[in-house]
């Protein structure tokens, strides 16, 4: 590369590159005075000895570190090594500081003390140029011109260090180094004018000798950055945040007041950082899961040593129930025990890539919304979506957004026509008044005062216009919905007359129609919109098409080929954007230089719209994305959880995670190469990663990286059978389109140059084909995976054992909202499919519990997809277990024996580790025990209906062949006002066990108290354990038995169950009285029939 002679500057780690003019700089260092190694502290490199090798600080670890900083830390540190703490020696070369030891052999008499006269100078000029010393920090070889022959007029008293002359320095004179700016007249920080008592000693300068001797340069590498900036702000463009501003400070060159410094620093600081949780709640949590698994292990040990022999099968039942439930506790427990919180800065991403005068530097970001079913899935709740999507706060030259319609609806092609044309009035107004959200459904819906921070004088008069253009817009929508209830005999009719291809949803072409983004289609205000493309892939008969995930990889294959950004974001129909700033977040994470590259997606917690206040169907499921996600997000990342995820291109191509760099190697000074012992080690350690390696290679086949593309380039017409070899890879692994193949090997996105929009179109609807992907590595190692309903699981999962990780953010304001179920029938289906997946995935080859040894899970990350693929097998012991007290009740028999005193300890102390980890994970969770306590209910009534039924279905899937049809949860959420969907009763089979539970318990509970009434007072003591046992099954069960009843005209269930108790409980004691039976009044006596005379 021609750099015209200047000075290439720039960091590895944070993928800077920057060329600098050499003649204002200085003079650079010549190649031989490198040794290629960057100061761990400064990062400056680190300067070859006399020696001829490189410096080294420590002895001990070879701990890169410059002499400068070397300097300062003996001189004003701690005097130690910042890797492996080990006291500095002092080097030839070095003043020698307080503690140093006395060395024999060494002869560096004129170093090693610091001996100077005092010299009376002009003390404010002494004190200048102690203050431009310190400011000197850390610059390298300064001008020549500034350090040894300043332009301006010095003090003639003060001798000066002239370019490689001898100045007349005799050795009794003393020289100082003058700041540059001494004879202009300013300063870049005011120095007062020191005491005549301050004792400041010249030091005698050679100039033959390194300045780095004497002191000068050796002072912190914070006052080294501050100087830095001071010279970016003299020699580079400053990134303005604001208006372009006239730069006066770095004009004068002494930048160091000029208020756009910070912004430069700010731009280059990490755009993301972890927070980790409090030690002051963390630490107690950790050992009350320590505590809870001893407990554990005194539990069991009581248990099993003390069976009952007159209940015996009773007792066998609970004890392997209770194994179960400990195994699955440590499996969901585990996960969690180093969990981390995320912290964005969206000023850093703006300040690094968004630079004032210059084209945004964001990489792109093609979204992806997938809908089947317009009927379950409103037309107006998916164009809410687009609407939220193409407002979205990022560059719109960089947004796409992709609509899949995988049931080839002309309802969702018209309303989605409809939505392009709204936005281009939509999209603006969301703009220019910055407003939140920007789906215009749930933004009109907010019962807030709209006016508020909105000082805008035509904001009220066009809100009021977007309004009713909105209201319009609807009446549109649903006039296409209710035309489309009826479908004619011949079938749908475009307007031109030519028939709607996707009449048969079973048989139909593939559609492709880009909406916006083409033909200079602006907006009202001619500003350039992001594009909008429509996508329905084909499908044909006698063709698996995969369902979801298949339309996913299909929207991924068109993609790439219209505009193939690196960064794909994918939402359900009915997950609007809620925060306009989501994309910046998860570009915080992605374009971070130092660690972006090894993310394989970033998640975000889904939040819901419409549920009702108390959550009865626990929902929002808060424990499981502000607990377990944060857990997981210590280890190696949250799991994908099928939408709200932004991915990296390259992961879902099958792309191994980029390798680690090597850490610098150990040296050791005390033994030999050959003998020493810590070398030995490390080399057997190498030798056994080698053939490590060699065997993932061998179990990994599949997940190879496939970059031959950029050698086809290389190889072509030198070796045009390698060539062909390698093309052939590529399409038996990517598919028979020459064009998508060529994308999959740019890492950073964007299309070839010169390809007509024809060409590219007729290329996209060859990827969507429905035989595309036979014989091809799609939904085995590229893309979204098959095998199972639940494609998200499988998915996030291969990717982990690729090596990637993933991130969890959680911005204050949430980034997407969707509706969710809240009638309990659909709540159980929906559960129910997700319970499915969990068993088809568990036995497929993809089962974590075997799958991807050898790779780059963790372990503790295998534990949680442990758990979430083997969670449906809890429903028999969870069913089983909450059968027993009913039985003991109802037999007069307990599961255990009579308790002694170290059983009950025992009991009391697991009850008290159960309810404390609960209540610490409430507190570093910042949830809420009513969200806690509905997970616990929903956790029995799911897994006592949907999870079983999942079981069974999966079970004959495998073994008998029988396929479950794809059920569409419907989409939509209740009103505020009354929740009709909430109270709305639909029978289906799932109601059956959970309402056998319910009734077994309460038949229990009443035969349990009339035998106590019947039998006295000795039978109560025994019962209290089998009440609150069959209690505890009632309780749980109650949202279960609330949706039962519905609506009973605002009578609330808890009166009606109560009262039904003491209904029966009275009807007991009745009986037991026997009012209706006549009295005796005494003994009767009977005639004994003998003959006593």
């Amino acid at each position: 590369m021609a750099t015209g002679g200047r000075l290439v500057a720039g960091s590895h780690n944070r993928n800077e590159f920057i060329l600098i003019n050499a003649d204002e700089i200085g003079r650079p260092k010549p190649l031989q005075e490198l040794s290629g190694q960057i100061c761990r502290i400064c990062g400056d490199e680190v300067e070859i000895t006399v020696d001829g090798e490189p410096f080294i600080a420590c002895n001990e670890c070879a701990f890169p570190v410059c002499r400068p900083c070397y300097e300062y830390e003996r001189r004003e540190g701690d005097q130690a090594c910042p890797h492996c703490k080990t006291r500095y020696k002092r080097h030839k070369g070095s003043p020698r500081v307080e503690g140093d030891e006395e060395e024999d052999g060494v002869d560096d008499i004129e170093n090693e003390f610091d001996i100077g006269v005092n010299d009376s100078r002009d003390t404010q000029h002494i004190a200048e140029a102690a203050l431009y010393g310190r400011l000197n920090v850390g610059r390298g070889p300064q001008n020549d011109s500034q350090l040894r022959n300043p332009d301006a007029a010095l003090n003639p008293e003060i001798l000066l260090i002239t370019n490689g002359e001898d100045a007349g320095i005799s050795s009794d004179s003393h020289a100082l180094i003058i700041p540059p700016f001494m004879g202009r007249g300013k300063r870049i920080h005011p120095m007062p004018f020191p005491d005549s008592s301050t004792h400041l000693q010249p030091r005698p300068m050679d100039p033959h000798k390194d300045l780095a001797v004497y002191g000068y340069g050796s002072v912190a590498w914070k006052d080294r950055i501050e100087d830095w900036k001071k010279r970016q702000a003299n020699r580079l463009q400053v990134v303005k945040l604001q208006g372009g501003g006239n730069g006066g400070g770095a004009s004068d060159g002494d930048g160091l007041d000029d208020p756009d410094l910070p912004m430069m620093d700010e731009g280059r600081q990490p755009l993301s950082r972890k927070l980790p949780i409090p030690s002051s709640k963390i630490n107690p949590y950790r050992l009350i899961i320590i505590l809870r698994l001893v407990v554990l292990g005194f539990f069991f040990h009581y248990r099993l040593l003390h069976p009952v022999p007159d209940a015996y099968g009773l007792w066998l039942t609970s004890v392997i129930c209770e194994i179960w439930f400990a195994v699955s506790w440590i499996l969901d427990q585990f996960p969690k025990w180093h969990p981390i919180e995320r912290e964005t800065y969206l000023d850093r991403l703006s300040l690094r890539y968004e630079k004032e005068g210059k084209p945004s530097e964001l990489a792109d970001i093609d979204v992806f919304v997938s809908t089947v079913d317009p009927l379950k899935e409103p037309p107006l709740i998916t164009a809410n979506t687009v609407l939220s999507i193409l407002a979205v706060d990022y560059p719109v030259e960089k947004v796409a957004c992709y609509v899949s319609d995988d049931g080839a609806a002309m309802l969702t092609f018209e309303a989605l026509s409809e939505t392009a044309e709204f936005a281009r009035k939509w999209v603006p107004f969301c703009k220019k008044f910055n407003i939140e959200p920007r789906a215009p459904e749930w933004y009109f819906a907010q019962k807030i005062d709209y006016l508020k921070d909105k000082v805008h004088p035509a904001f009220v008069r066009e809100r009021r216009a977007m309004k009713r253009e909105y209201e319009e817009f609807k009446v549109r929508i649903n006039v296409l919905v209710s035309t489309a209830q009826k479908v004619p005999e011949e079938g749908w009719t475009m307007q031109d007359g030519t028939p709607w291809p996707g009449n048969n949803v079973r048989d139909h072409p593939g559609m492709i129609q880009v909406f916006l983004g083409h033909n200079g289609v602006r907006d009202i205000e001619g500003n350039e919109l992001p594009r909008l493309v429509y996508v329905s892939r084909e499908k044909r008969p006698g063709f698996d098409h995969h369902k979801k995930a298949g339309a996913m990889n299909a929207l991924v294959r068109v993609s790439a080929i219209i505009s193939n950004a690196p960064y794909l974001l994918n939402v359900d129909c009915d997950h609007y954007i809620n925060n306009s700033k989501a994309l910046r977040e998860a570009m915080c994470f992605m374009m971070d230089p130092t660690s972006g590259k090894k993310i394989c997606y970033v998640q975000f917690p889904q939040r819901f719209d419409g549920i009702d206040r108390h959550d009865r169907y626990s929902n929002r499921n808060i424990v499981f994305f502000d607990i377990n996600m944060k857990g997981l997000d210590g280890i190696q990342g949250p799991i994908y959880v099928g939408t709200g995820c932004v991915f990296r291109r390259q992961a879902l191509y099958g792309y191994d995670a980029p390798a680690k760099k090597k850490p610098l190697g150990k040296t050791c000074n005390c033994w030999p190469k050959c003998c020493c012992l810590c070398c030995g080690s490390i080399r057997k350690k190498g030798k056994g990663k080698l053939n490590q390696e060699k065997r993932k290679k061998k179990q990994r086949e599949a997940s190879t990286q496939i970059h031959a593309l950029e050698n086809i380039e290389v190889v072509e017409g030198t070796d045009s059978e390698k060539s062909l070899m390698s093309q052939r890879k590529l399409e038996k692994r990517f598919g028979q389109s020459p064009v998508f193949v060529a994308s999959t090997v740019r890492e950073n996105g964007g299309i070839a140059e010169g390809a007509s929009s024809a060409s590219l179109l007729n290329e996209s609807i060859h990827v969507i084909s429905c035989g595309y992907e036979d014989k091809t590595e799609w939904g085995k190692e590229v893309g979204w995976i098959y095998g199972s309903i639940t494609e998200d699981i499988l998915t996030g999962f291969k990717m982990h054992c690729h090596g990637w990780r993933s991130v969890y953010c959680m911005p204050k304001r949430p980034a997407f909202k969707g509706s969710a179920p809240i009638n309990l029938s659909d709540r159980l289906h929906q559960v129910l499919r997700w319970a499915l997946g969990s068993v088809e995935i568990f036995f497929s080859r993809h089962c974590p519990i075997w799958y991807g040894y050898g790779g780059g899970l963790k372990w503790l990350e295998r534990f949680s997809y442990i758990n979430s693929v083997v969670y449906p097998w809890t429903s028999i012991p969870l069913i089983a277990y909450c059968t027993l007290p009913a039985f003991c009740l109802l037999t007069g028999k307990f599961i255990i024996p009579e308790i002694s005193n170290y059983a009950s300890i025992v009991f009391m102390a697991l009850f008290i580790s159960i309810a404390a980890t609960g209540i610490l994970e409430m507190q570093w969770g910042r949830v809420q025990i009513d969200d806690w306590w509905r997970n616990e209910q929903f956790w029995v009534i799911g897994g006592a209906s949907s999870h079983l039924f999942a079981l069974f279905q999966g079970l004959l899937k495998v073994l008998a062949g029988v396929n479950t049809n794809f059920t569409v949860t419907s989409k939509g959420g209740g009103d505020d006002e009354g929740f009709s969907e909430l109270y709305l009763f639909k029978w289906t089979s799932l109601l059956i066990p959970p309402l056998t539970l319910l009734i077994l318990n309460i038949i229990g509970v009443v035969a349990g108290i009339s035998n106590a009434i019947n039998n006295g007072y000795e039978s109560w003591g025994p019962l209290f354990g089998k009440l609150f046992f069959a209690i505890w099954v009632i309780v749980h069960l109650y949202p279960f038995l609330k949706g039962m009843m519905g609506r009973q005209n605002n009578v609330p269930t808890i009166i009606i169950v109560w009262s039904i108790l003491l209904a029966s409980i009275c009807s007991l004691l009745w009986v037991r009285i026997n009012p209706f039976l006549a009295k005796s009044e005494g003994p009767v006596l009977e005639v004994c029939g003998l003959d006593c005379d």
